[in-house]
Parts: structure tokens; sequence; C-alpha cells
């Protein structure tokens, strides 16, 4: 396609979203609307997928819920749904794709984390 096309069709960036890598921790704040009303809800986890592209750009995080049961949810990055995404801590990983953390439980799936100077 040609590239004045795909500027129009493209989707406004969220401001509310910084600069993300997998092995961040981050808590997404995201609206919910239920009936009539709506509320704010946060979702803290670690990214272990990115997904660059225009509109379809997405990032997976992943948290381990109650009775050690693993949840994921995938957030747009143009979503207007998403309130803010607050960058906890950073990570080293050698991985674009942290799938493996899907397998480990307890300290093994602890990251090491990135300290900037």
């Amino acid at each position: 396609m040609k590239p004045h096309i795909l500027e129009a069709i493209a989707g406004k960036d969220n401001p509310n979203i910084p600069a993300l890598h997998p092995g961040d921790s981050v808590s997404v704040h995201v609206r919910i609307k239920e009936g009539t009303k709506e509320r704010v809800q946060e979702f803290k986890g670690t990214v272990i997928r990115m997904r660059r592209g225009e509109n379809s750009a997405c990032f997976t995080v992943r948290r381990v819920a109650s009775h050690s049961i693993g949840v994921e949810r995938t957030f747009l990055m143009r979503s207007p749904r998403i309130e803010k995404v607050e960058l906890l801590r950073s990570a080293i990983v050698r991985r674009a794709k942290l799938y493996y953390l899907r397998t480990l439980t307890g300290k093994k799936a602890r990251l090491k984390e990135r300290r900037n100077k």
C-alpha cells in the first residue's frame, strides 16, 4: 500500500504507555465497562511478549493468580481503554518471547533486575 493510505488508517498512539520490553514488571490500569458504570481495574504482571506493528501492536502480561494459576492478558498498544501503564521494574532477559516462564514456578520464575546507573 502507499504510505499516505497507511497513515490515514493508522490509529493514534496512546501517550499513557511508556516504552516496554519483555521482562518488565508493569501495572496496567484498564477501564472496564459494566452496564452503565465504568471503573478502572489494575493488572500487575510481567511482560512476556511484545508484538510490533502499526495498528496490531500489542503486549502480553502474565501474572500468577490465587492457587498458583497463571493468567495472561493481551493489551493493544493503541487502545483508548488503557488508562495508564506504570513500569515497576525492568529485568535482564536474553529472549524476545518469555514463554518459558509458563512452566516455571516459585524462585525459578524470578528474573534478575536491571539496575540503571
